[in-house]
């Protein structure tokens, strides 16, 4: 992981890093939508390896954003607005979708993959802040254990939160960063070999090529200003947006 607290002017700009991010998303999210299950193939298997920089990328800037916001409430506001309209568009780009019930949660009778990855980014943004309370550590761990179980459902289920959480309270301490993240992802990878597919649970350790990737982000932003204003807003709602069209694109040509 990257130590932001010492930037150097050298390496991936923020804005870099996040356009990396959706660059990679969207080739995961176009394999899943040409290759659907679990195929074995090179083509489908490349592209999700690429896609597996994404959510480390993702659950570190948020992390990042705990530690620079200014208004905690009006942040967590807007991760909670995009999560519910994430949650639509997520259910419409699945296999899973159906008919106007497909977006109510476990309609399907599973208790996986209900909505979409940025409810967990919530989850992980208010364990921050939980994390950081005056009180009994009884109480925060009672709240985290609480937040881990309402995130569960989610895409990358409650690790992404706990990621977050692991990354956003060692700050500044790369190596012990990388080994919390180890273990939950190690963790994500176990369950999803054993109950979903053995291939795709060894695929998730792939997320460990984003930390060279993340080791040489230099903490500033793009010298394209107009970019960087263009970048921050983009990286969040992309993700709706992006899964919106996949929704259609499923509905009127591939079904």
């Amino acid at each position: 992981m990257s130590d932001a607290a010492f930037p150097s002017r050298r390496g991936l700009t923020g804005d870099a890093l996040k356009l990396l991010a959706i660059l990679a998303m969207t080739l995961d999210h176009i394999a899943w939508l040409l290759f659907p299950g679990y195929p074995a193939q090179a083509m489908p298997l490349a592209m999700h390896i690429i896609g597996r920089l994404t959510c480390p990328i993702m659950c570190y800037f948020i992390a990042e954003g705990y530690h620079y916001t200014r208004n905690f409430r009006r942040y967590a506001l807007r991760l909670f607005l995009l999560a519910i309209v994430s949650h639509f568009a997520y259910i419409y780009a699945s296999n899973a979708y159906q008919d106007w019930r497909s977006f109510i949660p476990f309609y399907s009778g599973s208790v996986l993959n209900q909505t979409g990855v940025v409810w967990s980014l919530l989850g992980g943004l208010l364990m921050l802040r939980v994390n950081d309370l005056d009180c009994a550590v009884w109480k925060k761990a009672a709240l985290i254990l609480l937040l881990c179980l309402l995130t569960f459902p989610a895409d990358w289920s409650c690790i992404a939160a706990l990621c977050i959480l692991s990354i956003g309270s060692n700050r500044g301490n790369p190596k012990k960063q990388l080994l919390w993240c180890t273990f939950y992802v190690s963790l994500y990878g176990a369950v999803y070999y054993f109950s979903l597919d053995r291939l795709y649970g060894v695929l998730q350790l792939c997320v460990f090529l984003s930390v060279p990737l993340l080791r040489l982000y230099n903490g500033a932003r793009s010298k394209n200003a107009a970019l960087s204003r263009v970048m921050k807003p983009l990286f969040y709602l992309y993700y709706p947006l992006h899964l919106f069209l996949i929704g259609l694109i499923r509905t009127f040509f591939l079904s």
